[in-house]
């Protein structure tokens, strides 16, 4: 927790002052709010229907068992919402002249499902026991289709489709490139070449995703309590798909456990329970469970890079050029900035006159993908760094001092590195000393003695290592992302 200390803000100076937080005290004493912590009157719960198969088409759905269950408030399929919206779709992707398919999610799916955990079916009930109760008496019969699981062969020409819809699984395609690589390659005395796979994951927060609405209907008003990170869209997006003016919702966002980037999302259950809470006129609930969250909250890509370092033989760099493949999953829930961000950031902090680097963005049969922290940059700088301890392992070159000799100087800032964003704004480096980060940095960790370390620890039975990486932008977001 940090110091505390008061500060007179009357003046309305806040640079230059330690600012307390405002949120420590009530999360450090068990205080904190969060949306499973909201408790109403009468209130309804929601379990969903979620695809067991990464592909099929939807035969039919049988309801007439379920809706027998003494508990049952109502169910909700994806004919039954489509009346009372003003889209099917959620249409969030950021745009981009890079996309070559246009893959919005259905609220609900309703003929055909593309990952496990998409959404089909929503079961209203007295109590999330009674509702995932009758979502298992609810009869749907699928037909199963071939799934695409591996990003890297589907493109090939024998690939099944993700969607029965396209016509092929190449969601976007750009490159990013300065300078001539062509001429910088062919002239080399050096070329080292790295083939890395980085695999997906998820962000995991403490707290998973969750809803609350309720719908006043002396006022008519509708309030929204959701864990997200984006309360000013996901209202825009009510107000856009319910059709109700902006003063007839109202988004709450109480404490998140977490969000990491896969809460700046609007997903279905929002505009789910939403819909639900006009409807049944009472409030609803669904609480994502652990198991859920694994398959219907976005996640982080896998990614396959084939890239090459063009070197002098004293190991400075010429130029770098490659290939970027990135699984997008199945449906466009944010944009092309995660790739965008790899390919952005992979030059920096270094000194590389000539860049190329294509990329392409594959729709699989997958959850899909959105930004997790450092939305692409920190695997941009794995690819950069395999290559430069691949160049210096070859060269006799120890790993520090190869990037030592290509780090931008002190003297070279404010730096323009030939970079543009997708808005066509020059990246410019605007300050810093790299070669004394990196200094301290080794100073610190103990690099020039490490070996004898290491030795020491071998004869103990320990086996230890140490690695090195340079990192400008460490937000996760700054002049990369669009």
């Amino acid at each position: 927790m940090p110091h505390e200390q008061h500060v007179d803000t009357s003046d309305h100076q806040i640079i230059g002052h330690n600012v307390t937080r405002l949120e420590d005290k009530s999360l450090l004493r068990g205080e904190g709010r969060f949306v499973d912590d909201i408790s109403l009157p009468y209130m309804a719960h929601i379990a969903f229907i979620r695809s067991p198969h990464a592909h099929a088409r939807i035969r039919s759905i049988n309801t007439e068992n379920a809706l027998k269950h003494e508990g049952v408030i109502k169910i909700l399929t994806a004919g039954d919402i489509e009346p009372l919206v003003s889209d099917r779709l959620l249409r969030v992707a950021l745009p981009s002249p890079a996309f070559k398919q246009e893959l919005h999610r259905p609220i609900l799916a309703g003929d055909e499902v593309v990952y496990v955990g998409e959404p089909i079916a929503a079961i209203i009930a007295r109590n999330r026991y009674e509702a995932e109760d009758i979502a298992q008496k609810v009869d749907i019969t699928y037909e199963v289709l071939p799934a695409v699981h591996d990003f890297s062969t589907a493109l090939n020409a024998d690939s099944p489709l993700a969607h029965t819809t396209q016509k092929d699984n190449l969601v976007a395609q750009f490159r990013l490139d300065y300078g001539d690589c062509a001429t910088a390659f062919k002239n080399a005395p050096h070329i080292f070449r790295e083939q890395l796979f980085q695999h997906r994951g998820a962000a995991l927060s403490m707290e998973c995703r969750g809803v609350v609405a309720k719908y006043d209907e002396l006022i008519d008003e509708l309030t929204v309590w959701t864990s997200t990170q984006t309360p000013h869209s996901c209202k825009r997006l009510l107000c856009d798909l319910l059709g109700r003016d902006e003063d007839k919702i109202r988004v709450i966002t109480p404490d998140v456990g977490g969000g990491f980037g896969p809460k700046l999302v609007f997903y279905p259950e929002e505009i789910i329970c939403a819909l639900a809470a006009l409807m049944i006129k009472q409030a609803v609930k669904w609480i994502e469970d652990r198991s859920e969250h694994f398959v219907s909250t976005t996640q982080e890509r896998d990614q396959y890079w084939d890239v090459e370092l063009a070197t002098d033989d004293e190991g400075r760099i010429l130029g770098l050029r490659g290939l970027l493949l990135h699984d997008h999953g199945a449906y466009t829930a944010r944009g092309v900035n995660v790739p965008q961000g790899s390919a952005s950031a992979m030059t920096l902090p270094y000194v590389i006159p000539h860049y190329h680097l294509d990329v392409q963005l594959v729709v699989t049969n997958k959850v899909p993908v959105t930004p997790i922290r450092g939305a692409g940059q920190p695997q941009a700088v794995f690819a950069m760094e395999r290559l430069l301890d691949h160049a210096a392992h070859k060269l006799g070159i120890e790993r520090a001092e190869i990037r030592r000799r290509n780090l931008v100087p002190a003297e070279s800032m404010p730096y323009k590195t030939q970079m543009k964003t997708r808005g066509g704004m020059l990246i410019v480096l605007d300050s810093g000393d790299y070669p004394k980060c990196l200094e301290l940095a080794l100073e610190h960790s103990g690099w020039h003695d490490f070996d004898a370390r290491q030795k020491k620890a071998r004869a103990q039975g320990r086996y230890i290592g140490i690695g090195i990486a340079n990192y400008v932008e460490g937000t996760g977001r700054g002049p990369f992302e669009p």
